[in-house]
């Protein structure tokens, strides 16, 4: 019996939210996600009716993006049968992969070489690097990057910004809090914008890497091969 039959009146597919998919039809009550929508202090999970019918939504059945969600992706994390899932994306990079019409470059998280071994069998902690990178290769990337390299440059961002507002050449309000994490900005800008001036203006690691690789160095490099080509 499907959930959707038990439950006609609430929302039981989401796909609004940029960064999660809700399918409440797994959804097997266990509540792992509304603690851990909880203990971010954020609510926006959390029972609804009585009894064997109780089961979490969203409140007043909002769409996800609607609610105080700031994609800070621990309910998919604790949900142990995919009811909450990450946006999945893969399919998009396999078209992109399988076109060849355009050079294509990956970054990596520093977290993922060590987090991946796990799932492939190997001793927690160990660094699969080569592995991770010989693995995208094979996919179809032309280039494999690290974030390592952009997050040094918002260090230094930061840095600047925080010794130009110290000295009163910048504008901003002290102290400075980093910009660094989209759930964390999420968080500000939905709960908390009286800390916005406060927020550094420097992109994401993330984002400044997209960044470079669209207009800096790394961009000419490649234009250079593939006229080459």
């Amino acid at each position: 019996k499907v959930r959707g039959s038990e439950h006609p009146e609430h929302l039981l597919h989401d796909h609004t939210s940029p960064s999660i998919f809700r399918d409440m039809d797994k959804c097997i009550e266990c509540g792992l996600c509304v603690e851990a929508c909880a203990a971010q202090k954020i609510n926006a999970i959390g029972f609804a009716e009585r009894g064997s019918g109780m089961m979490p939504i969203t409140a007043f059945d909002k769409p996800l993006a609607e609610t105080g969600c700031i994609s800070c992706g621990q309910c998919t994390l604790r949900c142990p049968v995919g009811a909450l899932i990450e946006r999945p994306d893969w399919h998009r990079v396999l078209e992109v992969l399988d076109d060849r019409k355009r050079k294509t470059i990956v970054q990596t998280a520093p977290a993922t070489r060590v987090a991946i071994s796990e799932e492939f069998g190997l001793e927690p902690g160990s660094i699969s690097t080569g592995r991770m990178i010989n693995a995208l290769r094979q996919l179809g990337f032309d280039y494999v990057t690290d974030t390592n390299f952009s997050a040094d440059l918002t260090i230094m961002e930061e840095a600047n910004e925080l010794l130009q507002r110290v000295q009163g050449k910048r504008e901003g309000a002290l102290p400075l809090f980093t910009s660094c994490c989209p759930g964390w900005i999420n968080y500000v800008e939905i709960h908390r914008p009286d800390l916005i001036p406060h927020l550094s203006t420097t992109k994401s690691p993330q984002q400044m890497h997209g960044a470079m690789a669209r207009n800096g160095p790394l961009a000419k490099l490649i234009a250079e091969e593939t006229e080459e080509e």
